[in-house]
């Protein structure tokens, strides 16, 4: 001992100040549960009652992992944690949920420089309240302190969500028609995909390119400082979109995150269908035509990397649009017909076209 400290905690380890924040964590945690996870925080691993899945007739598992990227900076430069959670659970429950699949657990990993206990149990109570709205369980986690590796005030996230769906029911592009219906529904913002393209155009160097813009700086167009519009949270369309599947007759879903709309909505379309959309049927928020001008970004570059305000689409008979935007709007998610699948023909089979232009670009 030197100091009063052991040979771990000269290392740059801090154990106690790991364990008080497991202990500030715990009723966040304890909120986030479901009736068939057994035991609390603390333990090895977490347990969830399998004999749930009895009641399937033939339940097929899901699970999906991810993290938040770069918008991590974000939160550490304003000092706020407990959003950053949401963004989190937003990517992995989300990515998930498009094959119809309910999201039953999750775990987290967070990785920091320093644990200070206050900031991990602010990271956590995001993650935990986010499960809540998505309607799964937090069982179980990680906190790592990497000392040498991660600036003192640095850290990432990352987490794994497992779920379960009946066969019968799952949701692909075995089941999308011509004729179809890409219903869009709106994202709250950047979500947390492209901060790389964002932080650069924005709050980059103007040397290296960028505005030089600070997080504080009050921009009119978003009517707030430009900090809490880059640090907005995913919004969550689990529980949404579980609901749309059981009131209608869907298709298809896709999580709109990196690589943009039609990119990721190539990922659900057949090889024998081509999917138009008419951009022509929203307005991005502000904060897109923001990145575009001042970073004097191409379209077809913005719509390669950030969502352009659709969070997620779905794919279904047209007959069945008025109730799922009936469905979405009782989750208080605006939900609009943005175009429609048909037979392939002259274009590349499963493609997405763009056409058209955003009211007031």
């Amino acid at each position: 001992m030197t100091n009063g400290q052991n040979a771990y905690a000269r290392a740059g380890v801090d154990i106690e100040a790991a364990d008080t924040a497991i202990e500030l964590m715990k009723g966040y945690v304890a909120r986030a549960t479901r009736p068939e996870v057994i035991g609390g925080l603390g333990g090895f691993a977490g347990l969830f009652d399998a004999s749930a899945l009895t009641k399937y007739e033939r339940p097929l598992l899901a699970t999906s992992t991810d993290g938040v990227g770069t918008k991590v900076a974000i939160a550490q430069a304003m000092d706020v944690h407990d959003t950053i959670g949401f963004d989190l659970v937003g990517m992995v429950v989300d990515d998930l949920v498009v094959c119809g699949a309910e999201p039953l657990f999750m775990t987290d990993y967070i990785a920091t420089g320093r644990v200070v206990p206050e900031r991990v149990a602010a990271i956590v109570k995001g993650i935990a309240e986010a499960c809540q709205v998505a309607g799964c369980a937090l069982v179980g986690g990680e906190t790592a302190e990497h000392p040498g590796l991660l600036g003192p005030d640095e850290y990432d996230v990352a987490g794994a969500t497992t779920g379960v769906v009946e066969a019968d029911r799952l949701l692909g592009p075995g089941r999308v028609r011509p004729g179809d219906v890409v219903l869009a529904m709106a994202a709250s913002g950047l979500h947390s995909n492209g901060y790389s393209l964002v932080r650069h155009v924005l709050l980059g160097a103007t040397s290296e390119g960028g505005a030089a813009w600070s997080l504080d700086r009050n921009v009119p167009e978003l009517g707030r400082s430009l900090g809490e519009e880059l640090l907005t949270p995913t919004r969550i369309y689990a529980q949404a979109c579980l609901e749309l599947a059981d009131r209608t007759g869907v298709h298809a879903m896709s999580h709109i995150t990196g690589g943009g709309l039609a990119a990721n909505l190539e990922r659900v379309m057949p090889v024998e269908l081509a999917a138009t959309l008419d951009r022509g049927t929203w307005t991005p928020q502000p904060v897109f035509d923001l990145v575009r001008r001042v970073g004097d970004v191409s379209q077809e570059d913005l719509e390669a990397t950030l969502n352009c305000g659709v969070g997620m689409v779905a794919l279904l008979p047209p007959d069945d649009v008025d109730e799922a935007v009936r469905v979405l709007a009782e989750h208080d998610i605006r939900a609009w017909p943005a175009g429609e699948v048909r037979e392939a023909g002259d274009a590349p089979g499963g493609s997405v076209r763009l056409t058209g232009q955003h009211p007031g670009w």
